[in-house]
């Protein structure tokens, strides 16, 4: 396994976070727990979820999942944990979003469920538009000085909300955001034109969410072909977007390469990016995922890749303006 710095940190991350939404919805307990075994004996140190996930309003199915694997012994000192708070954790107008009050709430109520005494890097699922960053920082400063909390994150939040979090976080003298958590893969790559400098500028790692951009890069022609199911939203997207992915599917065969593995290589070979988010079903597909990690592409590959899946442009302004 290869490791790398969360951003400005001092901290060392896997290069591929294993990701748990899939942990209670798709994949028993006993079979997540395996993952993570596996996970940790591969070298996988970095650990991703969310209170909000199990998809059961205020249950937090699958922190809970996770804290039970804690609780068997040997297991928390190895991981770098993280978690998330935004999503709604029941039906009182304070049980959601990024209040202080709910902040602390639901720290404790993530701690408790992930029977753990700290998080490692908690990370604001959404940007609040209703709360000032003085009251959002005030009770994250809280949650730092009483150790129940190591590092800030942000996920889904746009380049300028990443300025607003830091400097509001500068003028406090507070360390603020070190991460950014954003959707980024092949053909979402819109992140291209303001948040990944503004990443870059201030110092936060990029953990890409849907790296194979909901299964459609990952060899998704081959596995309809092959007589497995698709949902209606895959299947709308491949209808959506057939010349490419048959372009795409086409050129990973010429290298070699599973197309799950080169979405993932592709990724990392991006130096803004920390760690690409995996989400395993399954053992195989955990195991699968190292391969990413051995595919170098050169500038011809890389080339070929804008071609069939083109960016943005590069950055703004220059992407749309002389």
């Amino acid at each position: 396994m290869e490791y790398t710095q969360l951003g400005r940190t001092g901290l060392k991350v896997s290069r591929l976070c294993l990701g748990t939404m899939n942990f209670g919805p798709q994949t028993s307990e006993a079979d997540s727990h395996a993952i993570m075994d596996k996970a940790l004996e591969l070298g996988i140190n970095f650990f991703d979820t969310a209170n909000a996930y199990g998809w059961k309003l205020g249950e937090g199915i699958t922190e809970q999942i996770i804290g039970r694997w804690f609780a068997q012994g040997g297991r928390r000192e190895k991981v770098v944990l993280a978690t998330k708070v935004f999503g709604r954790m029941g039906e009182w107008p304070n049980q959601g979003r990024l209040s202080a009050l709910h902040i602390r709430q639901a720290c404790e109520e993530s701690l408790c469920r992930l029977q753990t005494d700290h998080i490692d890097l908690y990370q604001m699922h959404h940007v609040d538009r209703q709360a000032p960053w003085e009251e959002i920082w005030q009770a994250m400063e809280t949650l730092v000085q009483q150790g129940k909390v190591l590092y800030i994150g942000s996920s889904n939040f746009a380049a300028w909300n990443i300025v607003q979090a830091n400097e509001a976080a500068r003028a406090r003298h507070f360390m603020g955001l070190v991460s950014e958590q954003s959707l980024y893969n092949l053909k979402d790559r819109m992140i291209e034109l303001e948040v990944i400098p503004a990443c870059r500028s201030y110092g936060l790692g990029i953990i890409p969410w849907s790296p194979l951009g909901g299964g459609l890069l990952g060899g998704v022609l081959q596995k309809v072909k092959g007589g497995r199911r698709a949902s209606k939203d895959i299947q709308k997207g491949i209808e959506e977007k057939r010349g490419k992915l048959e372009a795409w599917e086409k050129y990973c065969n010429e290298m070699g390469e599973k197309p799950a593995d080169v979405a993932l290589a592709w990724l990392l070979h991006n130096p803004a990016v920390t760690a690409p988010i995996i989400g395993p079903r399954t053992m195989e597909q955990l195991t699968g995922s190292l391969r990413a990690l051995k595919i170098k592409l050169n500038k011809a590959a890389l080339t070929k890749l804008d071609e069939i899946w083109p960016g943005p442009g590069g950055e703004a302004p220059e992407a749309y303006a002389w």
